[in-house]
């Protein structure tokens, strides 16, 4: 028995791979029309519908300003939503009617000068219970488009 180590002789079997890649691609595309047909895999969009009446409901502001107010000295600040009024036990629940219908669930908290900072975070603390992911606070002499 001798073995040859040079390259001379006959070569050994080879696979002819070009007839392989053709059904591999083939799969591959099959596979793509197959996953973009299922109804599982696609695009789920929301299109925003008109008002049915656009008479019947007012247009909500876009900018909500939460304002933390100074009455007087032993009293607790007065609490505005826009320029309204709210009171501190209605304060969470008004919020929550308020972002309950909106996508961007941003607000803005302006507190003044006096006001202790334990009522603004009060403020910020409802208003994440009420469901306001992003809250920014507005500092003297800022104003806010749409207040």
């Amino acid at each position: 028995m001798a073995f040859s180590m040079a390259g001379g002789g006959p070569s050994g079997p080879q696979i002819n791979v070009t007839p392989l890649i053709d059904v591999l691609l083939t799969l591959i595309i099959m596979f793509m029309l197959v996953v973009s047909m299922d109804k599982e895999y696609q695009e789920k969009v929301q299109i925003p519908q008109p008002p049915k009446d656009p008479a019947s409901e007012p247009t909500p502001e876009r900018t909500v300003v939460i304002q933390v107010v100074w009455t007087a000295k032993n009293v607790p600040p007065t609490v505005k939503i826009n320029q309204e009024d709210v009171r501190w036990d209605n304060l969470e629940l008004r919020l929550a009617q308020i972002y309950l219908k909106r996508a961007e669930k941003v607000a803005f908290v302006r507190g003044d000068a006096d006001v202790d900072f334990l009522y603004v975070a009060d403020v910020i603390d409802l208003a994440h219970h009420a469901g306001v992911q992003r809250v920014g606070l507005l500092t003297k002499g800022q104003d806010v488009a749409g207040e």
